[in-house]
């Protein structure tokens, strides 16, 4: 745990959450800042600031609470859509450094964003860090 982390303190009870769903892997609490009404928080209970210090294991049982959470804001806030949001990092507007995923129910024309112009980008280029990804796959192998 980080003595400073947020997501920590209302893990171990010491600050205050609407929790959801718990197990022995991760914990689900609504948004204090939702973007829409129903935007809850999947975290997992084992401190990691990121994704790259995430375990495997933890990461799995994330994704599949996710699911189930969002089976629930489906029937329950009855969305047209929802948004599956993770961060990491300042740079990526990563807020609180513990890996969480963001559920936020959507409705047409809701007025809320996440959306950009899309850019055709430089072919080479794209092609040339593909390749470095690849090589990067294969040493990690």
């Amino acid at each position: 745990m980080s003595a400073d982390c947020v997501f920590c303190k209302i893990r171990d009870g010491k600050l205050p959450a609407m929790k959801v769903y718990e197990d022995e892997r991760t914990l689900v609490f609504m948004d204090i800042n939702p973007l829409n009404a129903g935007h809850c928080l999947v975290v997992t209970k084992t401190h990691a600031a990121t994704i790259w210090e995430a375990s495997e294991a933890d990461l799995q049982a994330a994704i599949t609470v996710a699911k189930k959470i969002a089976l629930a804001l489906r029937e329950a806030v009855k969305p047209d859509g929802l948004n599956l949001l993770q961060a990491n990092g300042a740079a990526a507007f990563q807020s609180v450094p513990h890996f969480h995923l963001h559920l936020i129910p959507r409705w047409n024309n809701d007025g809320k964003g996440f959306d950009w112009t899309l850019v055709p980008g430089d072919r080479a280029q794209i092609v040339q860090i593909g390749e470095r990804v690849r090589e990067a796959l294969a040493a990690a192998s």
